[in-house]
């Protein structure tokens, strides 16, 4: 945000995997940071960002390798501290003098490592002596030091484990402290930002908010903005923020697709056309969405189909409001981030999606993205503090085709009503449970199979529910919600005796990988 540029960290990223775990730790230390691929940064930009303190990433390169990837020199010598990270911290020593070679004794996972020597970096995380769990993944190691740097760990694997020059304020470490798996690691990065750095750690939602106020207020002036309401987190949290910033000047267009979890287009339309009054147009297209659907039973082809309809209802319904300039879009940095080619290619991509996905190139239309620089748990944060109701700040992920992937083979309005009643039955326990929280995402799937049932001395043939419910912290990887055989029991029996269509409940203990969260 522009009034943090004088308190900003930037985060130089050399492809690591986990370089976006650096940002997060920044940000949970109360400090504003952007991340950077290492070939998009120069002299020239450096100079414009004008960070407050420089963190370079690891990645899979070498340093010893012919065109290996570089921090511009200017890092180096435009006085201001550099923490660089495994790779950041090889390339730092090599382009300052020092050496870095192929290690002997290589280390991935968990290792220790001594702390030989104080450190700032250390100061109330570790002590002098002591001995620390950490997280390495390097096959390379610093072999000797430039002028000036003296080592303050070591690991078996890695004589420089954590190196510092305090006079210059150049710290490097080898292994990595943004990941949980390094205990203390967020407290030497928050060490980093704050004392050394001497940011002062008051980048909160609420300055957040009021900044991307303002900046839409500037971008759109008296402009007209158009925004795809789907009632998910982050269009949630887009349609309140844009309405504080510009009110009537925004239009939420709702397309209902016929494929929503029971009463949810009822609790959108509530929400935001009677509780918040923003202007909303509420499309109800489940005939037309189920109609192109008839007969469909591959799941990518109903993607396909789900997300070209979608665009087509509403592109028409927002030629209806007539007038409009801007697209209001709910990206996140995650998106960002990743559309950011490493290897060069163009600096952003729009995130394919099926609300959005094509709609600023087909409607020539230019894009309001207030959320652009926030994780998914900071969007939440926001939508906190805009003073959304926590049923709609905490609600679990919802996949853009809707419950179209939740029932696998041919879709039948039917179907989706069976389904609904047994995923509302699900999510209630649930919540009834105090679980719901404690879960990243948790649902009912209607399944093409049908089994023999026996219900009031008369035999069935209905078709099997199964549950899913998971934790993840970012839905990369997931494990099965553990919950109680009990809870377990009394949601099947519900659902059997509730629900006409199903006559058998099972649930779903595969992990991701090596399976997905989603069915389909």
């Amino acid at each position: 945000m522009t009034d943090q540029k004088n308190n900003t960290i930037l985060i130089i990223d050399f492809g690591s995997q986990v370089t976006q775990l650096i940002a997060r730790r920044v940000r949970e230390a109360g400090v504003y940071c952007e991340i950077h691929p290492f070939n998009k940064v120069t002299g020239e930009s450096l100079a414009a960002f004008n960070p407050r303190a420089i963190i370079l990433s690891g990645g899979p390169a070498s340093v010893h390798e012919a065109d290996t990837p570089k921090a511009p020199d200017e890092v180096f010598t435009m006085d201001v501290p550099v923490l660089g990270i495994c790779y950041g911290q090889q390339t730092m020593v090599a382009q300052l003098g020092g050496d870095v070679q192929p290690a002997d004794h290589r280390e991935f996972g968990r290792a220790m490592v001594d702390v030989s020597d104080d450190c700032v970096l250390f100061d109330g995380a570790w002590a002098k002596g002591s001995r620390e769990q950490v997280w390495m993944s390097h096959g390379d190691r610093v072999d000797s030091l430039p002028e000036g740097f003296r080592v303050v760990a070591v690991s078996d694997g890695a004589p420089f484990a954590a190196i510092a020059d305090d006079a210059r304020k150049f710290y490097g470490v080898q292994f990595h402290p943004e990941v949980v798996h390094t205990p203390h690691g967020a407290q030497l990065i928050a060490n980093f930002v704050r004392h050394v750095a001497g940011c002062s750690g008051d980048w909160t939602m609420a300055h957040f908010k009021d900044q991307a106020v303002a900046d839409v207020r500037a971008q759109v002036g008296g402009g007209k903005v158009i925004l795809g309401l789907s009632g998910g987190v982050d269009s949630s949290v887009v349609a309140v923020l844009l309405h504080e910033a510009i009110g009537d000047q925004l239009t939420c267009v709702f397309v209902d697709t016929g494929l929503m979890r029971m009463n949810e287009a009822d609790e959108v339309v509530g929400l935001f056309r009677d509780h918040y009054n923003i202007p909303l147009i509420h499309k109800d297209a489940g005939d037309l969405f189920l109609g192109k659907l008839d007969g469909v039973s591959d799941p990518e082809q109903k993607r396909k189909i789900i997300g070209a309809t979608f665009i087509d209802v509403f592109e028409e319904e927002a030629k209806k409001v007539g007038g409009a300039e801007f697209l209001g879009q709910g990206t996140l940095y995650p998106d960002v981030i990743e559309s950011v080619s490493f290897h060069g290619g163009p600096s952003v991509t729009i995130k394919s999606h099926h609300n959005v996905g094509g709609l600023p190139e087909r409607m020539n239309m230019k894009l309001v993205e207030p959320l652009r620089t926030l994780f998914k748990d900071e969007v939440r944060e926001l939508g906190r503090e805009l003073g959304l109701p926590e049923r709609f700040v905490g609600r679990h992920p919802f996949p853009g085709p809707g419950l179209a992937i939740r029932i696998p083979g041919v879709l039948s309005r039917d179907k989706v009503a069976v389904l609904q009643k047994a995923d509302a039955i699900y999510l209630e326990e649930i919540r009834n449970a105090g679980l719901y929280d404690a879960i990243w995402q948790a649902f009912a799937v209607l399944l093409p199979v049908q089994t023999v049932g026996v219900m009031g001395d008369a035999r069935t043939y209905d078709n099997v529910c199964a549950l899913r419910a998971v934790t993840s912290t970012d839905g990369m990887t997931a494990d099965f919600f553990h919950f109680d055989q009990e809870f377990i029991g009394r949601v099947a029996t519900r659902i059997i005796n509730e629900v006409r269509g199903i006559n058998r409940v099972v649930y779903d203990i595969t992990s991701k990988p090596p399976g997905t969260i989603e069915w389909e």
